[in-house]
């Protein structure tokens, strides 16, 4: 069995984040993340960051995942990937891990699924950042295939270099359907449309203006009512809702498209939070099921940490701040900290509040205080 002083689930910005902290206080560190590339969602992040200089803003996601990577690899970070935690019991993590490039992968034959193997690792503190997934939209016809969720979509287009399709219907005007519409549309694919069943968009005005430049009707107070097409995707059925959020009799229409791509938001991904005992709280304003935890990060599982999206979904800026705030604390529980710690989780926590406090998210914010007050409660008791 291997020890490690510090296990980190995901090598996303929170993930990588909490790592390099962790490692700058001496601690031996290790990220395992399933996934054949690391930085999370910023690998497929085109795009330049708002907000401030501290938070890179006018840099690609694509650039801060490699700038982050580089300073793990500086501190000594080890990053495993392919690695999927099954379990997590006594600070113990379960690995099933596909591996190529030794002796035994090679044995394998050209283009044969990697070989695999278990590992058992010891941490003496464990971070979870295993990120949000994306909802679904039931609605007939979902299961056809063309229907994907957007950050699907963003992946096959912006890592894999592949179109989802030709001529696209994005369900969602948030900032992720916003985005990805443009973006789809920077790839040579077709948006028919963008609809919102909400009456205005919820992205930046920004976004939108881009999209509406190129031609792209954005609908507000309209939903897809179905699919249709014998083995994909054909045509897709839109409404107009009232109030009430039901489609309103009569303002059916349809659109030729070979691709619906839905972005209504996303929720943490707590499934292995669960698994290894932590209790949750359900937080609509935090996108679902969350695992309580105090304010230096810590569940109701004693050394187990959480970060990023997994403790309220939120942007990747926010993602940043949690994980360096949970590996200095994660550290600091080992009797690892560098001189002015303090002060550095007082000016993280300043920010934080900042991030979510702006004339939009004061809800968010107070949603996250709510969580944490619980957390202070609930860690207590254990």
């Amino acid at each position: 069995m291997r020890k490690v002083d510090l296990a980190i689930v995901g090598a996303g910005p929170a993930g990588l984040a909490a790592a390099i902290e962790g490692a700058k206080r001496g601690c031996s560190t290790l990220v395992l993340d399933m996934n054949p590339l690391p930085g999370g969602q910023l690998v497929k992040q085109i795009h330049k960051f708002f907000g401030s200089q501290e938070h890179r803003a006018g840099t690609r996601g694509i650039e801060i995942a490699a700038q982050l990577l580089h300073q793990a690899e500086t501190e000594e970070v080890e990053v495993m990937l392919g690695a999927e935690v099954y379990a997590i019991h006594d600070r113990t993590l379960e690995v099933a891990w596909a591996f190529t490039g030794d002796s035994s992968a090679s044995s394998s034959g050209g283009g044969a699924t990697p070989p695999s193997r278990h590992l058992a690792i010891a941490a003496r503190r464990i971070i979870l950042a295993t990120g949000g997934a994306e909802n679904a939209l039931n609605f007939p016809g979902w299961t056809l295939p063309g229907v994907m969720g957007a950050g699907a979509a963003q992946t096959m287009s912006n890592v894999w270099r592949v179109l989802p399709g030709e001529r696209i219907l994005m369900v969602g005007a948030g900032n992720v359907g916003l985005i990805v519409s443009y973006q789809l549309l920077q790839a040579g694919a077709e948006v028919v449309a963008v609809i919102e069943a909400a009456p205005r968009i919820g992205g930046y005005g920004v976004h939108a203006a881009k999209i509406r430049r190129a031609g792209v009707p954005i609908l507000t107070s309209h939903t897809v009512v179905r699919a249709e097409g014998r083995t994909q995707v054909e045509k897709a059925v839109i409404a107009r809702v009232d109030s009430s959020w039901q489609p309103v009799p009569g303002s059916e229409r349809e659109l030729d498209v070979d691709t619906i791509c839905i972005a209504v938001g996303l929720r943490p991904n707590a499934r292995l939070a669960s698994l290894a005992g932590c209790c949750l709280h359900y937080s609509p304003r935090l996108g679902g099921w969350v695992p309580i935890h105090n304010s230096r990060m810590e569940t109701t599982i004693p050394g187990i940490y959480v970060a990023g999206d997994l403790s309220g979904v939120e942007e990747a800026s926010t993602a940043l701040e949690e994980g360096r705030l949970a590996g200095i604390c994660a550290a600091s529980s080992l009797g690892k900290s560098n001189p002015g710690d303090d002060e550095r989780i007082a000016a993280i926590e300043e920010r934080l509040i900042s991030l979510r406090s702006g004339p939009f998210c004061q809800p968010r914010q107070d949603a996250k205080q709510e969580l944490i007050e619980i957390g202070e409660v609930q860690c207590c008791k254990e």
